[in-house]
């Protein structure tokens, strides 16, 4: 089938502005040597279907050297390529690859901790007057010999380990394997842009940058107070409030230096990972906009899913953007469970239409185009650290993270050997390659969703606008600001059928698509019936501004 095309109209907005971002966990997307881990061959050998989906950019989770004890977020060398994935020399190929498909490669970089096998660390850990010694946060024991404070890792226990060697603990916000950088440190902010620098020279499109809003810590360390809403058999590390150790003011002075560098390059784009409420993710934008160029906004992955506290939320969140900031969505990723086992297929579909006709930059997770759930990891098939070290919590990550299903070939196309994770029962059914020419799959929805998205000023830049609606009904209009068609998008999030009541000198018009594939074409000229878990985009054949 022929790829989407990638050119688009003319205007002032940038490629990430009009873009999709979309995610893949290189551990499990394609593997091309038979070790049962995905790498950069395997990778590039899927572009040509990433393009045919029509997404404009692949964002890559760490590919960096590391001892995997977080799966690449413990690094211990930030300018080189794990083996297990390939070469620098197959990381160039791939850009280059990506680049000749108009295919943007954004990748991730970790700036909070490193690995403790990494050389700073090392020289760091060696003595008390190594010079590295304050690149990473060293504190003496508390007077009882414990702990120096009562920080918690995000991974379970104290957040401190103790160094018998040099009798002095250091700070770790996850894993003891992964200790922070002390970023208060002139010469570790100095070396992590140069890290930057290195692969934007290289021609890397831009970073997502990992815990962001982690980074400064507080500097006289303070204690994180009670939490008093926690109870007993939730999340331990949610029984503070983590007010001494994140969001910390003096961490926006660093992403606007991480700025002013990206700055230097053409149209290269920055994204922080921050879980804040969205009174303070908006702040990551910086002071006029020279922060992050886009704070994800995690909103449809945290929330409730029902119509009313959706609808709420989004206004809650354009109306919180700062002047000109560019609001983004995101619907999965590799940190939490897949949107099709959060609302089940039905409305994942719903979900699909939702993420695709809001205003701002969306980011898609591998394998949820064609409808992938989380599969059940047994304990002895365990991998993710978070789930060894805090058990029965429902936190681990490994369910979301399988190989992707691209047919009904064994190991559903992924592997030649066994693969790191087990492959989903239902991969002979849900994969790229079934789903491709049917005409009522997942896989077809998104590439009509995207395709019908492509070039249309509305729904790629325009402005969104609520419309009045009740029960599980959410329904809102994209608006261009030329004489480009105008789109009514209304979404049934509840299993019966619902009306969308419109006002009697409302714009009519036909719909464009629907989330069951059907009634293309019909034409609507008072309320819009919608059935069980139906969206529908309607293109207005006539402007009510």
């Amino acid at each position: 089938m022929e790829p989407q095309k990638a050119l688009r109209p003319p205007g002032s907005y940038l490629w990430w502005q009009r873009g999709i971002i979309y995610q893949v966990y290189p551990r499990s997307f394609m593997d091309s040597n038979g070790d049962g881990i995905g790498d950069l061959y395997g990778i590039a050998s899927r572009l040509d279907y990433l393009r045919w989906l029509g997404v404009d950019a692949v964002w890559i989770s760490p590919l960096y050297p590391s001892p995997m004890k977080d799966f690449g977020y413990d690094v211990s060398d930030y300018t080189a390529i794990n083996p297990l994935f390939g070469t620098l020399e197959d990381f160039d190929r791939l850009l280059q690859e990506a680049h000749v498909r108009d295919l943007k490669v954004i990748l991730d970089f970790v700036p909070n901790h490193s690995s403790d096998q990494h050389r700073w660390f090392l020289e760091s850990k060696s003595s008390r007057d190594n010079p590295k010694r304050d690149w990473y946060i060293w504190r003496d024991p508390a007077p009882d010999g414990g702990p120096p404070n009562n920080w918690l890792s995000c991974f379970g226990g104290s957040a401190w380990e103790y160094d018998e060697h040099s009798q002095q603990y250091y700070y770790h916000a996850f894993l003891r394997e992964q200790p922070d950088l002390n970023w208060r440190n002139c010469e570790v902010v100095q070396a992590m842009l140069d890290v930057l620098r290195f692969w934007l020279e290289r021609g890397v499109d831009g970073f997502r940058v990992d815990v962001i809003w982690h980074l400064i810590k507080d500097e006289h360390f303070r204690d994180n107070p009670p939490n008093p809403n926690w109870r007993e058999g939730m999340d331990p590390y949610g029984s503070l409030i983590t007010v001494q150790t994140t969001d910390q003011p003096e961490v926006h002075e660093i992403i606007t230096r991480m700025r002013r560098l990206f700055d230097e390059y053409e149209e290269r784009v920055l994204i922080g990972e921050i879980y804040l409420p969205v009174e303070r993710l908006v702040q990551y934008y910086g002071p006029d906009l020279k922060g992050a160029h886009l704070p994800f906004n995690f909103q449809l992955i945290l929330s409730k899913w029902d119509a009313r506290h959706i609808a709420r939320l989004i206004m809650e969140y354009e109306a919180a953007l700062p002047e000109g900031g560019w609001p983004n969505w995101v619907l999965g990723n590799h940190d939490q469970h897949r949107i099709a086992s959060r609302v089940g297929p039905a409305q994942a579909r719903v979900a699909a239409m939702l993420l695709l006709t809001l205003r701002g930059t969306p980011t898609l997770y591998y394998g949820d185009e064609i409808g992938m759930r989380d599969v059940p990891i047994s304990r002895e098939r365990v991998q993710d650290p978070f789930e060894k070290n805090v058990p029965g919590m429902g936190s681990g990550r490994d369910p979301e993270r399988t190989p992707m299903q691209w047919s009904a070939q064994e190991n559903a196309g992924f592997t030649d050997g066994q693969p790191w994770l087990p492959i989903a029962n239902d991969y002979c059914e849900v994969n790229v390659e079934a789903e491709r020419d049917d005409p009522r799959s997942m896989l077809t929805l998104y590439r009509s969703l995207i395709g019908l998205r492509r070039g249309e000023a509305a729904l790629e830049v325009g402005r969104f606008e609520p419309v009045e609606a009740e029960g599980d009904v959410l329904a809102y209009t994209r608006r261009s600001n030329g004489d480009d068609s105008d789109f009514l998008i209304a979404l049934n999030f509840g299993p019966h059928p619902q009306v969308l009541h419109r006002r009697t000198n409302a714009a009519g018009g036909t719909i464009a698509l629907s989330t069951h594939l059907d009634r293309a074409g019909e034409c609507i000229e008072d309320d819009l019936q919608l059935r069980p878990d139906e969206g529908v985009l309607v293109r207005l054949t006539a402007t009510v501004r």
